[in-house]
């Protein structure tokens, strides 16, 4: 299960509430690349089949099937201050991440989760 902190929720309902389109939710996912191996993804969309999805205070968050495993117990925040502003995923599955925090290298217990496509 993802966890989403009280601040991304209140951008997430700001930014669907700029788009104007309730429906669709916050989809993520894991691609090859980044400087650490494995790079974070995000957009608005719907889920696909075998989607996971969780509704957090009415905004929902979408996990792409094939990356449940890398994301297990990751926690979504929101930050807004002098180290940037934007989205973080804090996942106890990276061994470590890189400066920026959107790439990581799995830790040995989900390493050898299946292929991403």
């Amino acid at each position: 299960m993802i966890q989403v902190t009280d601040p991304a929720i209140r951008q997430l309902q700001a930014m669907l509430d700029e788009q104007g389109d309730h429906s669709k939710g916050l989809r993520i996912s894991i691609e090859h690349g980044g400087c650490a191996g494995m790079q974070y993804t995000m957009n608005f969309g719907q889920a696909q089949p075998d989607d996971e999805v969780w509704e957090h205070d009415g905004v929902k968050v979408i996990v792409a099937a094939q990356c449940r495993p890398l994301l297990d117990g990751a926690t979504i925040d929101y930050c807004d201050n002098l180290a940037g502003t934007g989205f973080r995923i804090q996942n106890p599955n990276a061994a470590r991440s890189c400066g920026c925090g959107t790439s990581f290298e799995p830790a040995d217990a989900v390493a050898h989760a299946p292929p991403l496509k």
